[in-house]
């Protein structure tokens, strides 16, 4: 959530955001919340003038009745009620107004860092950086193409389950997702993360915490009763309840940075995406990360946003995979983010550069939302300031997948990266499926 001060004190840099993030329709919501600034003002002067009338007639009646002037009490009484009455309603308008600009705040992104470039869609992504360890191979057979001829993919068993986008992995190809489950957290272990578990199923604050809710509900899976009293979802990332570890908390500053890493199955309802991607691991309804989230003070989250980063392409790099660095252009950062850079990696089955991380930096977004802050170290009682947070991911397990079949493909078998044939007993090949009566 932005902070209500910067909308109110500068409304043009708001607009200036909008306009640079090609979310133009958002503008009137700003000339909104500026006039619900503008009559908050007006209530909260009102309420204060009915209070003190109120409170400087009062004493006044009882004086008069008792000197036998009960006429100027009375006036003096109904004068004391109507300032009353004045004084509740104006806090009833003052509540509801509170009410809608909390709602409408919540509907507005991040501002954006001024590094983001401008630009309208992925197109206008700036690259940074590339790791190529060799010549780019250009003739992988697609991977679900090469995963159901070799046994490993069962798509048509998911469907008659679930339906579309969902898989079954079998034999070497389900051995090889676990491995690199554990392979992606031992290496942010190395790293400096501790290693968490954490509930795959989440209220609605916890979502609205992280900024999933509300701009994203139709994409989540919302649970069809309460959940301990609450609205629950499926989490589409774990990066939901890992930035909500310490919510409504105030940490010291020595605390910080605290780095944390869990894997979980993800879900997410993919509703824009109508035609994308419906075959194959890609884009599936239920996949498996390893997120990387980092909560900070301001002076570190830069550095952080680096480090993390780094430790998502050194993820790419153990395994041999190739990829490019993007910094995100205005239209295409994500909705809570100040500043992003996307992992791509090769795809030879497809000839594309995938997406396989994106590791984003939210400033105190997200920490507004939750109320996430600490205090910092100094003489005296320091007061609270929000926290920064940094997350990505270390890695999308199911787009690696995708990434070692079309790369590592010889023949009907899939050569294993070396860093990862420790995860599977020393294997150094993925063979063909035996068929199973």
């Amino acid at each position: 959530m932005l902070d209500p001060r910067l909308l109110a004190d500068d409304p043009d840099l708001v607009r200036a955001m909008l306009a640079k993030r090609n979310v133009g329709d958002l503008l009137p919501t700003v000339d909104r919340l500026v006039a619900l600034d503008a009559r908050r003002k007006e209530l909260i002067l009102e309420v204060d003038e009915a209070r003190a009338t109120r409170n400087r007639l009062s004493p006044q009646i009882g004086k008069l009745y008792k000197e036998g002037r009960g006429g100027e009490a009375n006036e003096l009484k109904a004068q004391v009620a109507a300032a009353a009455e004045g004084a509740k309603a104006g806090e009833a308008e003052l509540k509801e107004l509170e009410g809608t600009r909390h709602e409408l705040m919540m509907g507005l992104p991040n501002l954006l860092d001024e590094r983001v470039p401008a630009g309208t869609t992925e197109a206008d992504n700036l690259e940074v950086d590339r790791w190529v360890p060799g010549p780019l191979r250009e003739d992988g057979e697609p991977h679900d193409e090469l995963a159901t001829r070799l046994g490993w993919l069962d798509a048509e068993a998911a469907a008659r389950m679930s339906g579309a986008r969902f898989s079954v992995l079998r034999g070497d190809l389900a051995r090889m997702e676990r491995a690199l489950v554990s392979f992606f957290c031992d290496l942010a272990r190395e790293h400096g993360y501790e290693e968490v578990v954490v509930p795959y199923v989440v209220w609605r604050s916890t979502m609205e915490g992280t900024g999933q809710l509300p701009k994203f509900e139709d994409d989540a899976f919302k649970l069809s009763a309460p959940l301990n009293g609450q609205d629950a979802f499926l989490i589409p990332t774990a990066e939901v309840p890992i930035t909500n570890l310490h919510r409504g908390e105030i940490l010291s500053e020595d605390q910080l940075p605290l780095s944390y890493c869990a894997f979980t199955p993800c879900f997410r309802s993919e509703a824009g995406s109508y035609g994308k991607d419906t075959r194959g691991l890609i884009r599936q309804h239920q996949f498996h990360k390893v997120e990387l989230v980092k909560l900070t003070t301001p002076e570190q989250a830069d550095e952080a946003h680096h480090a993390l980063t780094s430790h998502a392409e050194a993820c790419l790099q153990a395994l041999g995979l190739a990829y490019k660095k993007l910094r995100l252009c205005g239209g295409d950062v994500g909705f809570g983010a100040a500043h992003c850079y996307d992992l791509e990696v090769w795809l030879p089955g497809q000839n594309a550069w995938r997406e396989i991380s994106s590791c984003s930096n939210y400033g105190d977004y997200q920490a507004r939302r939750m109320g996430l802050r600490y205090r910092p170290s100094g003489p005296g009682k320091q007061k609270p300031r929000f926290c920064h947070s940094i997350n990505g991911s270390g890695l999308a397990v199911g787009r690696t997948l995708v990434a070692i079949l079309e790369n590592y493909a010889d023949g009907d078998e899939v050569l294993v990266p070396e860093r990862l044939r420790p995860y599977l007993g020393g294997q150094e090949a993925l063979g063909k499926r035996a068929t199973i009566p």
